[in-house]
């Protein structure tokens, strides 16, 4: 029989939690509202409980900002979140003490990276950049097979694109205003017109300024890391007609400077599609294991 692991995708919205082998075959997968620590750590936990079978190893990718220095007296806390409840609460430790097993820890884009790496469109590349835009904008980079971090885990959702002229919308992040999240999140959109992004017309304009901030950010990260592959996912990207004005525009904004093969295949959207952070939780945990 294939060895158990477990998988949390911690949002700040929901935490989606799953059971899968060393394939990275999904066997069973539930969600829980996100609320306080010590109510969804009790589903959590009461999940993982009820298999009989020794679970290997768990992968957690969570929201952040977290803390991933292990010489840190804080390793493996969630810090300063906008949720007050989860502010500096040890998240890693307290399931170090529900389970007896190794425990992969970093953050729920880095999860959703790591899974396309492993299974996805970033299967067989050395240096994967992926991107959530949802209801906030969260980046991740793998290069030669490990994260790209440092002092702490990247925060490329927050960079600062150039606004177009005439477009005199603030922003929506509390911290910056208008970076990238504050102007191009699930929030932003719906603040910018009155509606989610799943009801607005693809002939509204909105979707112009929204192509043409996300092909910046496709371009800084090209010139900055050189990646083999960019990834965009989250609910935003859900929006089929989306990702082809991003590579018009990108095409546009670099003009030629960096030579791009095959365009389609460098930005593209997450094969894995809702799956990715779920499998990519697995894999660190099947990879944490064998450590």
């Amino acid at each position: 029989m294939s060895k158990i692991y477990g998988s949390i995708e911690a949002g700040g919205t929901k935490f989606v939690c799953a059971i899968g082998n060393d394939q990275l075959e999904i066997i069973e997968r539930v969600s829980y509202p996100t609320t306080n620590p010590k109510e969804t750590l009790k589903l959590v936990i009461d999940f993982f409980n009820k298999f009989d079978l020794k679970i290997e190893g768990i992968g957690i990718g969570s929201f952040g900002p977290i803390d991933i220095q292990k010489s840190s007296k804080t390793y493996g806390y969630i810090k300063s979140s906008p949720k007050i409840e989860w502010q500096n609460f040890d998240f890693l430790g307290t399931m170090k003490k529900a389970f007896n097993c190794p425990i992969a820890w970093t953050t729920d884009v880095n999860a959703a990276c790591f899974g396309e790496y492993s299974l996805g469109n970033g299967y067989g590349k050395d240096n994967v950049s992926y991107y959530t835009v949802g209801t906030g904008v969260g980046g991740g980079a793998i290069s030669q097979g490990a994260f790209l971090e440092g002092a702490s885990h990247p925060e490329m959702g927050h960079m600062f694109v150039k606004k177009n002229n005439g477009d005199t919308f603030e922003g929506i992040c509390p911290f910056h205003k208008d970076c990238l999240e504050g102007l191009v999140s699930g929030p932003a959109l719906e603040k910018r017109t009155g509606e989610k992004g799943k009801n607005i017309s693809a002939i509204n304009p909105v979707w112009n300024l929204e192509a043409n901030y996300i092909a910046q950010c496709v371009y800084n990260t090209t010139l900055m890391l050189s990646p083999d592959i960019i990834i965009l996912g989250g609910g935003v990207m859900k929006q089929e007609h989306l990702i082809k004005k991003i590579k018009e525009e990108f095409s546009s904004l670099m003009n030629e400077y960096v030579k791009i093969s095959n365009l389609d295949n460098y930005i593209t959207t997450p094969k894995l599609g809702d799956n990715a952070g779920t499998i990519g939780c697995l894999a660190l945990a099947v990879k944490e294991s064998k450590k």
